[in-house]
């Protein structure tokens, strides 16, 4: 990609995200954009607002049955504190397990959990990072509000500490992980608007392909496609495209005519419909190795 080509991108788009680039367990690298500190945070303030809504229509019944006497108020407090954990571990668990990696709050602000080594985001890594955030957070904040207007001390100071340090976490690693996904391996991203190379992808497209047709053929093919394209031009290139032009129209049901000029554009698009669909298939924890659909296990 030219400087000219990703300065008119930065122009177009705006200053662009941190990005990594993952290698899945099938070889194929995906450059994906870190979310903002200012977005994780809003998306956990979204969530936490609906957890605690949702706290408060739960807790009503449980107010009225706490007002039958003094050991009746015990055990609703008892019933209280531990349905607003389960609630609160079961709303982050399920969205994100439901919404592969997603929350309300993640999806509204367009963020996404995935796993940091490239594979499908597996459950155990979602429920690690997610109750890994009681001792983050809510623990020690509950500790501090239990305390009330009790004079500062040594346990205050200690939990303040430790607020801060898990607070401070994600800004001190290069990847903005919280403790949460250092335990899970996992990582938040933002959803990625343009995740193709520049330089295969520069023009509106001209052949529209459905889902059923790029879902003949998987990463290995993408793989050789994109080194064919990139390889220098020769001679054979035009013969070379044409056969391959050909043989993809008859893998995918392609009756359209395609003009022996537009091989390489056919091509082309090709590629990026492609490349988008696994792309999108791999953020959303289903990884496909080639045209026969099977995922890789991971080492």
């Amino acid at each position: 990609m030219t400087l000219a080509h990703e300065r008119a991108t930065e122009f177009l788009e705006g200053t662009r995200r941190q990005q990594r680039t993952i290698v899945t367990p099938e070889g194929v690298p995906v450059a994906v954009e870190l979310a903002d500190h200012g977005e994780r945070l809003t998306a956990f303030a979204i969530d936490v607002f609906i957890w605690f809504l949702l706290t408060i229509l739960i807790y009503l019944p449980l107010f009225f049955f706490a007002l039958g006497g003094k050991n009746s108020a015990l055990i609703g407090l008892s019933i209280v504190l531990f349905v607003g954990f389960v609630v609160r571990n079961l709303y982050f668990i399920h969205f994100e397990l439901a919404w592969r990696g997603a929350t309300p709050g993640k999806r509204f602000v367009g963020l996404r959990v995935i796993d940091r080594r490239g594979g499908p985001l597996l459950p155990s890594a979602i429920v690690a990072r997610n109750l890994t955030r009681e001792i983050e957070a809510f623990i020690p904040l509950g500790i501090l509000l239990s305390w009330g207007g009790a004079s500062p001390n040594w346990q205050h100071l200690f939990v303040a500490v430790w607020l801060l340090f898990f607070a401070a976490l994600p800004f001190v690693n290069r990847d903005r992980m919280r403790g949460g996904d250092l335990i899970g391996g996992t990582m938040v991203i933002a959803l990625p608007k343009r995740m193709l190379s520049g330089d295969l992808v520069e023009r509106a497209a001209q052949y529209v392909f459905t889902a059923q047709q790029l879902g003949a053929y998987g990463a290995f093919e993408l793989q050789v496609l994109e080194e064919l394209l990139r390889r220098p031009k020769s001679l054979e290139t035009p013969r070379l495209l044409a056969e391959v032009r050909e043989k993809i129209c008859h893998k995918i049901g392609w009756t359209a005519p395609v003009p022996p000029q537009d091989t390489e554009v056919f091509l082309r698009e090709f590629y990026t419909a492609q490349r988008a669909l696994l792309e999108r298939e791999q953020l959303f924890g289903k990884p496909r190795a080639d045209k026969y659909g099977g995922a890789r296990p991971r080492e």
